[in-house]
C-alpha cells in the first residue's frame, strides 16, 4: 500500500511517497533440543532487498524487512549518496520480487564513479559501504550536548523492559534514539548498520515536534491532506542535537561516523569499541559509552559530555532479618 503526498506549490518541499512493505519479523521451525524433544521456535526472518536507484541496481541488504522504505532512505542517507530527504521522490519495496525501486527528484551526480570502491564493513547483513570511511569525518562538527548518569540509567532501563524480537527469537541487533531518557524510535535487525540507517531515515521523515514512539510522519501515519500539506511545507528534518543513539552491537569506525553524520553527539552501547571507533570518536568529540548494562558503564571519549553520578552506581543494602530455628517470622 502506498500513501503519497498531496500535490504542493513548486516552491514548497514534499516528501517522499513512501510504501508500507512491512514483512514478518519471524519464522516458526521445528528443533530437536537436548532431551530430544521435538519443539517449535521462532527465528528472524532474513530477507534480501536488492535497492534500484532510478532503475540503476546498486545494492542487495539482508533484512528483516519491519521497515524497509525507511531502512532504504536512511541507507541512501549515511552512504552520502544523497543530501536531503527532499531529494527522494518516492520508495516502492515489493517483497515478491524482493526489491526496492528508489525514484530521486534529478538523479545522483557521478553515481557510478561514487559507488565504485567500496569498503567491507564488520556488520552484520550489510558487508560494504561505498566510498572512504573517513571523508566525512573533517566536515563534521558536532553540536554541544550533555547527558546525565541518570538519564544513561533510564535509557538502560528502558532498553531492557522493551518488547523485542531478539527476546523471543534472538540473533539481531537492536538500535534506538533517545530524547534524554524518552524513547523515540526503537528499530531491530539482522545488523546492527541496518538498524543505524532506517533509524537514520526515520529522523529524515520526521521533525523535531514528534512526541515519543509517535511513529514516522504524516506521510506515512495518514495524516488529513491539510495536515500533510502542512508538514510537508514546514517539514524540517529532526535533528540529533539533542538525542542519544543506543545500539545492541559494538561501536566501529562507521557505526561511530554514521551517527556523527545523523548529529548524534552521544552514544551508547551495551557492547565494546574498536580501536578505530575509538580514534574518530575522539578526533569528533564524540561521547561513546560502552558495556552499559544495569548500572555499569565505561566512557570511553567525550566523557566532559557525561554528567557523573556516581552516588547512582551504589546499590543500596538491603537489610535482612536475622532469626535461628524456633524464631517467629
Amino acid at each position: 500500500m502506498s500513501l503519497s503526498s498531496p500535490s504542493a506549490s513548486p516552491a514548497a518541499p514534499v516528501l517522499p511517497r513512501l510504501t508500507q512493505a512491512h514483512a514478518p519479523l519471524t519464522h516458526s521451525v521445528e528443533v530437536v533440543n537436548e532431551l530430544g524433544e521435538r519443539e517449535q521456535v521462532q527465528i528472524p526472518a532474513e530477507r534480501p532487498l536488492t535497492i534500484y536507484v532510478d532503475k540503476r541496481e546498486l545494492v542487495t541488504l539482508m533484512t528483516l524487512g519491519a521497515q524497509p522504505e525507511l531502512l532504504v532512505l536512511g541507507y541512501l542517507r549515511n552512504q552520502r549518496l544523497v543530501e536531503s530527504v527532499f531529494d527522494i521522490e518516492s520508495i516502492t519495496v515489493d517483497w515478491e520480487v524482493h526489491a526496492a525501486a528508489v525514484r530521486t527528484r534529478h538523479g545522483i551526480a557521478r553515481i557510478e564513479e561514487r559507488t565504485a570502491s567500496k569498503v567491507v564493513t564488520t556488520g552484520c547483513g550489510q558487508g560494504s559501504v561505498f566510498g572512504g570511511l573517513m571523508d566525512e569525518v573533517d566536515r563534521i562538527t558536532l553540536p554541544e550536548a550533555r547527558l546525565t548518569q541518570g538519564e544513561l540509567y533510564g535509557i538502560v532501563n528502558a532498553i531492557r523492559l522493551k518488547e523485542t524480537t531478539y527476546k523471543s527469537a534472538g540473533s539481531v541487533h537492536g538500535c534506538a534514539l533517545f530524547r534524554g531518557e524518552a524513547l523515540l524510535t526503537f528499530v531491530e535487525d539482522v545488523g546492527r548498520h541496518n538498524a543505524i540507517d532506517t533509524i537514520a531515515g526515520w529522523m529524515w521523515m520526521n521533525t523535531d515536534g514528534k512526541g515519543p514512539e509517535s511513529g514516522v510522519s504524516s506521510t506515512l501515519s495518514g495524516g488529513t491532506p491539510a495536515e500533510n500539506a502542512a508538514s510537508e511545507s514546514l517539514h524540517a528534518p529532526m535533528s540529533g542535537a539533542d538525542k542519544v543513539f543506543y545500539t545492541t552491537g559494538r561501536l566501529t569506525s562507521e557505526m561511530v561516523i554514521k551517527s556523527a553524520q545523523m548529529g548524534v553527539p552521544i552514544v551508547v552501547s551495551r557492547s565494546g569499541m574498536t580501536q578505530m571507533g575509538h580514534a574518530v570518536a575522539q578526533q569528533l568529540g564524540l561521547c561513546a559509552i560502552g558495556r552499559a548494562t544495569n548500572r555499569r558503564f565505561v566512557c570511553y571519549s567525550g566523557a566532559d559530555r557525561l554528567v557523573l553520578q556516581p552516588e547512582l552506581a551504589q546499590v543500596p543494602v538491603v537489610p535482612v532479618a536475622r532469626g535461628g530455628a524456633g524464631t517467629a517470622s
